[in-house]
């Protein structure tokens, strides 16, 4: 009786829970897919038009296909490395760290998570960037409708970013992301109304025969750009391209969610097919109506550029999403930020309690507990990348060279190495050389493509005064 007690008990237990204790996982094909297209849908998408009216038609739409292909490969690496050591069987790995870790052990741990924290660190302050020039965008929409497309519209970006700032500060103070879900989901709604804003009005123009002339190899070198200039901007723009096509450091927060049957490393393998596949089109429609209807000259972004005037409230619209999207993005790249430095604190000054004590207080209705050192730090973090993003603030630059920092080392050379680890590729064998190959090339993009964004940034410091920068 006690046996056959303990088989029921076993199989209620096996209903409910999976094989690590946790709550069953009730994922599929269809959910990962939805995830990795609301992941990769972002402002980025909108520097695409950018991207394509610096390499052209043939360079443009043929480097999207290469990175999506290389990506495909790569992502289905990191999904055979969800467990340890077998791919069906072995130990879950709950985060990509937990992976380098467990394949590549402890020194190529820590500069992942180097990384890993430097691009996530990097995008807040991208994001606070962005947010301002739409929410000025806004402004400049408004102007230009009231005292006519001539007219002098300029504001400073400033008082937007201490503003979105100001926003953040008070998120920043949750303790528990989970409690701000609701914010994530309403970021990743927004995302898809301004890409499709922007798509819809660039498809307008062509159809209304006002796109701008095009090229195979994108603007000419002449009088306004030199060869150089042209090379440095076609580094830039494979940084913006390879930034739009990333979504590593969530991809095993994604696998978490799926069910154990069949294995989660074959359902993300076509998981990733279907995301890529569908990023990919979403990529060329965007990029491709932009440059279809703004030619050589289309602006950084297509909808804070103006080359849309009108309708002016559909182009603050577009905008409206944008930093509505942000002000979520925004915590959902700070908080593991937060939460890794906070653990470290902790296990440093176990018996602090600055560190470790929470206050309870009571305003009429509303209770929270403060504590003081997520306090200060987590203010003090959001203070630091306001300060840069007011320093810095060049949208295109910046967010290839995101894209440069990430690429290669997420994207290609984490993957390959934890491959080749996991299948036992023999040194030297040639598989192994055409790994080593793929994954020097892919360097090199990230190298010319981080390059090219510096010196993007440099020019225009050169170019502004610092904090004085008006849009």
């Amino acid at each position: 009786m006690d046996v056959e007690a303990d088989k029921n008990s076993h199989e209620r237990d096996s209903s409910r829970f999976d094989d690590d204790g946790r709550a069953k996982r009730t994922g599929n094909v269809f959910t990962a897919t939805t995830h990795i297209v609301t992941v990769v849908v972002g402002a980025g998408v909108l520097a695409l038009a950018w991207a394509m009216a610096q390499l052209g038609w043939l360079a443009g739409l043929g480097v999207m296909i290469i990175f999506a292909s290389i990506s495909m490969y790569t992502y289905h690496c990191i999904a055979d490395c969800y467990r340890f050591p077998d791919p069906i069987s072995g130990k879950r790995n709950y985060t990509y760290m937990q992976a380098v870790n467990s394949y590549l052990g402890g020194t190529m741990h820590l500069f992942c998570g180097s990384v890993l924290y430097a691009k996530l660190a990097g995008v807040t302050v991208g994001y606070c960037i962005t947010s301002s020039i739409s929410m000025v965008a806004i402004k400049k929409a408004i102007c230009f409708h009231r005292e006519g497309h001539d007219a002098y519209c300029k504001f400073s970006n400033n008082p937007y970013m201490i503003g979105f700032g100001l926003v953040q500060v008070l998120l920043s103070q949750t303790p528990n992301f989970h409690k701000l879900t609701w914010i994530s989901t309403v970021a990743a709604a927004t995302s898809f109304g301004y890409a499709f804003i922007g798509s819809g009005l660039s498809l307008a123009t062509v159809i209304q025969g006002k796109g701008r002339p095009t090229s195979l190899f994108g603007k000419e070198i002449g009088p306004d750009q030199s060869a150089g200039e042209k090379v440095w901007k076609v580094f830039g723009a494979l940084g913006n391209i390879a930034l739009a096509s990333s979504f590593a450091t969530v991809i095993y927060d994604i696998m978490d969610t799926l069910k154990s049957n069949p294995p989660e490393s074959v359902q993300m393998k076509r998981a990733n097919v279907l995301g890529i596949i569908l990023m990919t089109i979403l990529f060329m429609l965007c990029g491709g109506l932009g440059y279809a209807a703004f030619g050589n000259n289309t602006p950084g972004n297509i909808l804070t550029g103006f080359g849309f005037y009108e309708p002016y409230w559909l182009v603050a619209l577009g905008n409206v999403f944008i930093v509505i999207h942000m002000v979520g993005a925004y915590q959902v790249m700070a908080q593991p930020i937060f939460r890794v430095v906070e653990m470290g604190a902790n296990m440093a000054w176990p018996h602090s309690d600055f560190i470790n004590k929470g206050y309870p207080i009571k305003m009429g209705f509303l209770s929270c507990e403060v504590n003081f050192f997520r306090l200060v730090w987590r203010t003090a973090y959001v203070i630091i990348a306001t300060v840069l993003a007011m320093a810095m603030p060049f949208f295109n630059e910046f967010l290839g060279l995101l894209g440069a920092i990430g690429f290669w080392p997420l994207i290609v050379f984490f993957p390959i190495q934890m491959h080749i680890a996991q299948k036992q590729i023999k040194t030297q064998s040639l598989k192994w050389y055409m790994l080593q190959l793929l994954s020097f090339m892919c360097f090199l993009v990230t190298g010319v493509a981080a390059v090219g964004s510096i010196r993007g940034i440099c020019k225009n410091i050169t170019k502004y005064k610092l904090f004085m920068y008006k849009q």
